[in-house]
């Protein structure tokens, strides 16, 4: 099998595209089962889509009694319900990690294809329930911003750039600075206002006191879930393995059986993971660890508790 027709190397858009069926299978919203790591401490950060006032009208046998306007009910002596619509089209806004950082993947997935599937699979279930979709794929060059739109025309648009930047990473590819993580952050904070649904799906390098700032102004008026791929590199390569790393430039050798290289991988990953979970202790931001080990959809479902239909 070819490395460009691999999916667990590279992502074609017909293989995005084929995700929507199972993205039902996953929910972001509250109510979560007890195993889901949305339960729990993070849950009142989830909180789901608001409610308008649509009506008043008479009381009718099994009416909810909580919806019972009792000003109302005291004032014309005959019981009124307040009648709510579930407010629809929140725009969601999924920032996708597609820098070299992310073409590596020691088990089974690449990085850059376990962001690149999550990001599908949360945007297909999200436009299923009627929010608007918008994103920010970034890699070493640049970034596409596109700000969320209902339209199917946007969904494909996202999965298009989507597909389209995860097949450009290649070993023989010329050499770039690594972009700076706080760029597409800080574009993720520029774009949303308030009452939006924030998504970033990275492994999170170069993660630095302005990434931790920008991050806590979306969360200030915004849902926001944070995505950490992760590759299971410093406790599964076997000691005796030698590889050799490239920026599409320069290679060198690393021995992993060396123990101050393999703590310096250990110290490395698990540094950025403590990160993370301190800011999310800290703020009540979830995140959600995926590992390139596995399938994605598998990981979402059991992280996430699955949806059943609810969001």
């Amino acid at each position: 099998m070819s490395p460009r027709t691999d999916p667990r190397i590279h992502v074609s858009l017909a293989h995005l595209r084929g995700l929507r069926g199972r993205a039902r299978a996953i929910s972001f919203r509250p109510g979560q089962p007890s195993r889901s790591i949305l339960n729990g401490q993070h849950a009142s950060k989830i909180k789901g889509r608001g409610l308008n006032f649509e009506e008043l009208r008479h009381y009718a046998p099994g009416d909810d009694v909580r919806t019972i306007d009792w000003k109302v009910t005291a004032r014309t002596g005959a019981p009124y319900v307040r009648v709510y619509t579930e407010e629809r089209d929140r725009p969601v806004l999924l920032v996708v990690d597609q820098r070299m950082s992310m073409f590596f993947g020691s088990v089974h997935n690449m990085k850059s294809v376990t962001a690149a599937e999550a990001a599908a699979i949360s945007a297909f279930r999200v436009r299923d329930k009627g929010d608007r979709v918008g994103g920010i794929i970034f890699d070493d060059t640049g970034l596409h911003e596109m700000r969320p739109h209902s339209s199917a025309r946007a969904l494909n648009r996202f999965l298009d750039t989507l597909a389209e930047a995860n097949g450009a990473l290649s070993a023989d590819a010329p050499a770039h600075t690594p972009m700076s993580l706080n760029r597409p952050v800080g574009a993720a904070a520029r774009i949303v206002r308030s009452g939006a649904l924030v998504m970033v799906f990275s492994d999170f390098d170069g993660w630095d006191e302005d990434t931790e700032k920008n991050l806590r102004r979306i969360a200030q008026h915004n849902e926001l879930i944070l995505f950490s791929v992760l590759d299971p590199t410093s406790d599964q390569l076997p000691p005796e393995l030698d590889i050799v790393v490239s920026d599409g430039t320069l290679q060198a050798r690393v021995n992993v059986g060396d123990e101050t290289v393999r703590r310096k991988l250990t110290d490395f990953s698990t540094g950025r993971l403590a990160a993370l979970f301190d800011f999310s202790a800290r703020y009540a931001v979830p995140v959600i660890p995926l590992t390139t080990a596995e399938d994605t959809l598998p990981q979402l479902i059991r992280l996430l508790g699955g949806g059943r239909g609810r969001g």
